[in-house]
């Protein structure tokens, strides 16, 4: 009996101890988390472009709206709409037993026309017709070639062809419809989708600022015919544009000036009516510290960013933006270069934290959005 309650106190004691540990099996008492990863890039001085957002809309290249040139009824729509057509491809047909018989007719004419002339001409040689007989005729023969060319312009009309080449839009008119009747009905649409346009507006004081700034030497001119175009969604359009026209009036409503751009649309995924922004370069910096819009936040102490040091600490650093590079912000003041700034995983940087820094790649998912607007660089979200 002795030697059984012996064991079961050793039993319990046992228990006692393996239930005073923490953290997973074989690990050693005390070890503590991992410190949490967070994206950095290291500040450079580089050079950088100044651009400006700019919003406009898409707009097809060229319009045509097809409509019909005679009066009758449509007998069938000839084309599947929503594609592409080539320009002359036939559209719609309009019955046209009317202008075959006026075609017909006017042939006729004009045969019987051409017949008396010809048989006037050796008569006039001999003056077995007077002058003004043989020029009646050859009038009449005019008439006819006239007559004769409008029935077959009706006749082919009857069949509604493409002006341009592009994309038909929906058809205006059913089988079965009247058109034409007191006036040319408008039947379907073509737009010209490859290359497409883009009309926006620059203010004409920020253009002023721009000269100014370039003709003191403080910047350089950039090279504006090339834009880029931003999405809805943020993202770039793939391919670039070229600026096409720059109105020489300012619009007194507004102060802007008109600016039209081309863009490719070999896929047409640029459909016209779309609003979107037009990415467009101003000035360029030969010296410029650039840092991604998403690494800047905002406080009551003005702009910040979060920066790790050698030993992976976190502190704020107070800065000054003044424009924008693309989706990156122009640092005027703050950073000097060499500096780890914050992209991704912001939420996990608090001051005096310690954290791991990995390298941040452009383009790269953001793993969080940052703190709101309103935290103050000296002060740890509560």
């Amino acid at each position: 009996m002795r030697i059984i309650f012996s064991l079961l106190s050793l039993a319990l004691l046992a228990a006692c101890g393996d239930g005073g540990k923490k953290g997973p099996p074989g690990a050693a008492p005390g070890a503590g988390m991992p410190p949490p990863e967070v994206d950095v890039m290291t500040v450079a001085v580089t050079s950088a472009t100044i651009t400006q957002d700019l919003p406009g809309r898409l707009q097809a290249v060229r319009s045509a709206q097809v409509r019909a040139r005679v009066e009758g009824v449509v007998e069938k729509r000839l084309f599947t709409e929503g594609t592409d057509v080539a320009a002359g491809t036939p559209l719609f047909r309009i019955d046209a037993r009317t202008y075959q018989a006026q075609a017909a007719s006017a042939a006729a004419d004009l045969a019987a026309a051409q017949a008396v002339f010809a048989r006037y001409r050796p008569l006039l040689e001999i003056k077995a017709v007077s002058q003004q007989e043989f020029d009646a005729a050859e009038a009449r023969v005019k008439q006819a070639e006239a007559a004769s060319a409008k029935a077959r312009l009706d006749l082919e009309n009857a069949v509604p062809p493409a002006p341009i080449s592009g994309r038909i839009g929906r058809a205006l008119v059913t089988e079965g419809a009247l058109v034409g009747k007191g006036e040319a009905t408008h039947l379907a649409t073509i737009e010209q989708l490859d290359p497409i346009r883009v009309e926006f507006s620059q203010s004409y004081s920020d253009l002023l600022r721009l000269q100014q700034a370039v003709r003191s030497g403080k910047q350089k001119k950039a090279d504006a015919a090339k834009v880029e175009l931003v999405l809805e969604d943020g993202s770039l359009y793939p391919e670039k544009g070229r600026l096409q026209f720059t109105d020489l009036a300012v619009d007194p409503n507004s102060g802007a000036v008109l600016l039209r751009a081309e863009f490719p649309n070999p896929r047409r995924d640029l459909l016209p009516g779309t609003f979107v922004r037009i990415r467009f370069p101003q000035a360029q910096f030969d010296a410029a510290i650039r840092v991604p819009q998403r690494a800047v936040q905002g406080g009551a102490q003005g702009q910040f960013v979060m920066t790790v040091d050698a030993e992976g600490k976190v502190a704020p650093r107070p800065i000054k933006t003044s424009t924008m590079s693309g989706s990156d912000f122009i640092v005027d003041s703050g950073l000097k270069g060499g500096e780890q700034v914050i992209v991704n995983g912001l939420q996990k940087a608090r001051p005096g934290a310690v954290v791991k820094p990995l390298p941040w790649t452009p383009g790269a998912p953001v793993m969080a959005a940052p703190p709101a607007t309103g935290v103050k660089p000296s002060e740890e979200k509560k």
